[in-house]
């Protein structure tokens, strides 16, 4: 193998991931550990939050130490609240989000599937962090996941790839270089700007009718990049930009999905609108 990729290989993968692994705990220790009020099959959906509440991590990361955070905010507030994984790779414990991303999204599908029976709830809400915020949108468009989906809130989706500030357009000038990252992690391949799996995602138009959709994003992000990429067209879409809501926070692509209590709350605004309260820097302790 040359050396330019003996580092291409890795590097892109930093660069391309969620960043997810960051969290407080570490992905063996957070993957071991039993979740705290999520994941509770015995969880009936009330009258105030009658839809289930299924989170889809992001790349690199898994099905606990993506949710740490919002997980156990949403429980706190009454809702029913599931978790996976998907995207596994023969040989690689503990991350996922990692195969290729219309698989990912079967994965989807069997388990939204799961929890409705679990809940006999008749349709779900879908809350993503960076892939995770992405790869439901094709489980919506082309697997019928419309018929089972009431909300999609993206944290900072990767809805058309990233160019991470222009460094993917340097792996043309790799002869092998893409091949290479598709055989090795399929789902940083997807997620280049470009590539033959958002063509086919983003063509017709980014929603389907019935399904509401929300994209928060933050400015300082530096994965998904450019940030304002990751907006979405069509009917029922709000954009939402986190610093137009406090200014002051400074929240990046990995923070804004693990730790972010201002989007969290702006989460809860889009699971439930009929009662949505205004998100400030004051939502941090909200």
């Amino acid at each position: 193998m040359l050396p330019w990729k003996r580092v291409l290989i890795p590097l892109a993968s930093l660069l391309l991931a969620s960043a997810a692994t960051i969290a407080p705990a570490t992905t063996a220790q957070a993957a071991a550990a039993p979740t705290s009020g999520w994941n509770d099959y015995s969880c009936k959906p009330s009258a105030a939050h009658p839809r289930p509440v299924v989170l889809v991590h992001g790349t690199f990361a898994n099905s606990v130490d993506n949710w740490l955070g919002l997980a156990p905010y949403l429980v706190n507030r009454g809702y029913c609240v599931y978790s996976f994984d998907y995207g596994q790779l023969p040989g690689v414990p503990f991350l996922y989000g990692l195969g290729p991303i219309d698989k990912s999204a079967e994965q989807l599908d069997d388990f939204v599937d799961k929890v409705l029976a679990a809940t006999g709830a008749a349709k779900t809400d879908l809350v993503g962090h960076s892939q995770g915020g992405m790869m439901p949108r094709y489980y919506l468009k082309f697997l019928g996941g419309a018929a089972e989906v009431n909300a999609l809130v993206g944290i900072a989706p990767s809805n058309r790839g990233t160019t991470l500030g222009g460094l993917t357009e340097l792996l043309d000038y790799f002869p092998g270089a893409k091949d290479l990252i598709s055989t090795a992690t399929p789902a940083l391949a997807d997620q280049i700007t470009g590539s033959a799996f958002l063509t086919k995602l983003n063509a017709g138009g980014d929603t389907v009718p019935g399904v509401k959709y929300t994209v928060i994003a933050t400015k300082y992000d530096e994965v998904v990049t450019p940030y304002r990429s990751q907006f979405l067209n069509g009917p029922n879409v709000r954009n939402v930009l986190i610093q137009d809501l406090c200014a002051a926070d400074l929240s990046e692509h990995a923070a804004i999905g693990l730790l972010d209590r201002i989007a969290f709350h702006e989460v809860t605004n889009a699971l439930d609108p009929a009662n949505a309260t205004p998100t400030t820097c004051l939502s941090v302790i909200g």
